[in-house]
């Protein structure tokens, strides 16, 4: 199974508004670290803004915070809002299956377990979990965001 871009990215913004919980942060701030697009991280908070994940503080001095305590994030949840579908398969969807052993086939129901079975190891873990012990920076990010107190990376 692989996550989409637009859950990759929900997944690193919650972490970085988690570890900077006493100050609003910018897409601008998010953007440089993980170089990724500005428009699509402004989707990306829009849509955690929506959700009541995120507050959003308009204004010159505006920016972004969680809204929620990192304890009370739970990844699976976030996960589960993310992703378009859980197809690991053709056969997972009614409307493009061709498979000529969909009527008899014992796969689909091994990949859903393996699906459940993975999603309910992310039910167990919490923002909080992710961001326990502080990450540590590539030489790259640290260049660019200039950070001091995060330890940085031997590459």
């Amino acid at each position: 199974m692989r996550l989409t871009a637009y859950t990759d990215y929900t997944l690193r913004t919650l972490m970085y508004l988690g570890l900077n919980q006493d100050k609003l942060v910018t897409i601008h701030d998010i953007a440089e670290l993980h170089n990724i697009s500005k428009n699509h991280l402004m989707k990306v908070v829009h849509q955690l803004g929506l959700s009541g994940m995120v507050e959003t503080v308009r204004g010159r001095h505006g920016g972004l915070r969680l809204n929620r305590t990192p304890e009370h994030i739970n990844i699976g949840e976030i996960v589960r809002n993310t992703e378009s579908d859980f197809y690991m398969a053709e056969c997972f969807n009614p409307e493009s299956n061709s498979c000529g052993y969909a009527p008899s086939c014992t796969l689909k129901g091994i990949l859903s377990s393996a699906t459940a079975a993975y999603l309910a190891v992310l039910d167990t873990v919490t923002l909080q979990d992710l961001i326990k012990k502080k990450p540590t920076l590539s030489k790259r990010a640290a260049n660019t965001l200039k950070l001091a107190d995060i330890p940085i990376q031997s590459e």
